[in-house]
């Protein structure tokens, strides 16, 4: 028979470690799963833009009022449906590069800059694509935060959706009243008694001076500096009829 052979003693320190690195990744669980699920916020607008090329989406406001019991008004209607002088009007007043950039204007940004004093005060360059990111995934407030995440979410919805139908989504979707109008047919009901069809090129072009707050003004009672902005986006769509090429049928 053989000697029995000594059993070998635990390593404390060995032991002592194992622990910590045990109690280590028990304590970075929570922060694992908050990482995770900050992840999956960030992802989710880029797996939900291919979707909304055939579903009608709702804005993060009109979510946000209907949670907390407030009046949303919204009947969605496709492009078809929309008057061409709304739709010239609209990209007139908020975006004249329409369908020429890529989601991002960065002329227009540019131009922000060099009219502002301060990155602060810069006014301008949101392009209808990145109201169409903000509107449809993001927050209203003016952050560096939401800008880092709509420049390229508004990239991306310029690449995976049409010029059409970006359109189509933001008219449906912007705040044209002020008691939770949403979308330009409710829109159009509520400044003129008509449908968004009918709309006249004088009619389009107040709805469109009313953007992009139509609680501090109203084309429904328009005072004389938004009639003078309405027949200034007016006469620009009379000389620029090129500037929505892009979203006629062909």
């Amino acid at each position: 028979m053989f000697p029995a052979m000594p059993r070998s003693r635990a390593n404390p320190h060995r032991m002592s470690v194992a622990h910590d690195i045990l109690g280590l990744s028990r304590r970075s669980r929570p922060l694992r799963i908050i990482l995770m699920a900050l992840l999956g916020l960030i992802l989710l607008p880029y797996l939900l833009t291919p979707l909304y090329a055939v579903m009608e989406p709702v804005s993060t406001m009109m979510i946000w009022r209907r949670i907390a019991g407030e009046p949303v008004v919204r009947t969605y209607v496709p492009l078809s449906r929309i008057s061409s002088n709304l739709q010239l009007a609209v990209i007139i007043a908020e975006d004249g590069r329409f369908c020429e950039h890529w989601g991002v204007d960065f002329q227009g940004i540019q131009a922000a800059l060099d009219s502002a004093d301060n990155i602060e005060d810069m006014r301008g360059g949101s392009t209808i694509t990145q109201q169409v990111a903000k509107n449809l995934f993001l927050w209203n407030s003016r952050s560096y935060i939401r800008k880092a995440l709509e420049f390229p979410l508004a990239l991306w919805v310029d690449m995976v959706l049409s010029k059409r139908r970006i359109l189509e989504i933001y008219l449906n979707v912007a705040e044209w009243g002020p008691s939770g109008q949403f979308g330009v047919e409710a829109g159009a009901e509520y400044a003129f008694h008509k449908p968004a069809r009918d709309l006249s090129r004088y009619q389009a072009a107040l709805l469109a001076s009313a953007l992009p707050n139509p609680h501090d003004r109203s084309a429904r009672h328009p005072g004389p500096g938004l009639r003078r902005l309405a027949g200034l986006y007016e006469a620009r769509a009379g000389r620029s009829p090129e500037a929505a090429a892009c979203v006629r049928r062909r």
